[in-house]
């Protein structure tokens, strides 16, 4: 009985382990995009495939392989997006500058519940 019982906790204990590392954390959402922080903020120099502010958009389309997920990476830029007030038209225009579809578009009232 008490070797069932230990089962069940460590059971538990791994599915809130997964379920804790399902929602993304916004410092690497913050530290992903900061590769871009000269166009979104001036709107110069455009990144192309394969610069690093692609790379890191690219990233942040990995982070987001659930729908979960996406919501997750979503609100944490709308959320950067009231915090920095960054040049609205260069992050609307980011992720298709590197070929890249987030789902969702980068903007300062994108509804991430969608």
């Amino acid at each position: 009985m008490d070797h069932k019982f230990w089962v069940v906790v460590a059971l538990l204990l791994s599915s809130f382990g997964s379920s804790a590392m399902a929602a993304i954390d916004c410092t690497t959402v913050t530290s992903l995009i900061s590769a871009c922080a000269s166009f979104i903020t001036n709107g110069t120099p455009e990144p192309s495939t394969g610069s690093p502010c692609c790379n890191s958009v690219m990233s942040l389309n990995n982070l987001g392989d659930s729908l979960e997920n996406r919501r997750s990476v979503c609100t944490c830029l709308v959320n950067l997006m009231a915090t920095y007030n960054p040049n609205v038209t260069s992050m609307a225009n980011l992720p298709g500058l590197c070929g890249i579809s987030l789902g969702f578009t980068m903007g300062p009232n994108t509804d991430c519940s969608r």
